[in-house]
């Protein structure tokens, strides 16, 4: 797995915000209130690489990773499209 040192961004530089947007608890009551009430079935389901699909609000650029270094270009980096594993933003994308 491919992963980023986000432990050397620095915030307010690097990215604005690292938070993971989350319901709060009374929406969540009110829902299951409200499912209740009208009889509702609830559905769940979890993507497990949902966390990779967000679109980066910053440009962000890693150096290539070991064993993948382009042997004609050693110092290019990429610009993400999505967001990777490690990156303090990557909750909030």
């Amino acid at each position: 797995r491919l992963v980023a040192k986000g432990y050397t961004q620095k915030e307010g530089v690097d990215f604005e915000e690292s938070f993971a947007p989350v319901a709060r608890l009374e929406v969540i009551r009110l829902f299951i209130a409200y499912v209740a009430h009208k009889s509702f079935t609830v559905y769940q389901m979890d993507v497990k690489t949902a966390f990779l699909y967000g679109p980066l609000k910053e440009e962000v650029y890693v150096n290539q990773p070991d064993g993948f270094v382009y042997p004609y270009h050693p110092d290019k980096v990429y610009r993400l499209k999505k967001a990777l594993y490690g990156l303090k933003q990557t909750p909030r994308a």
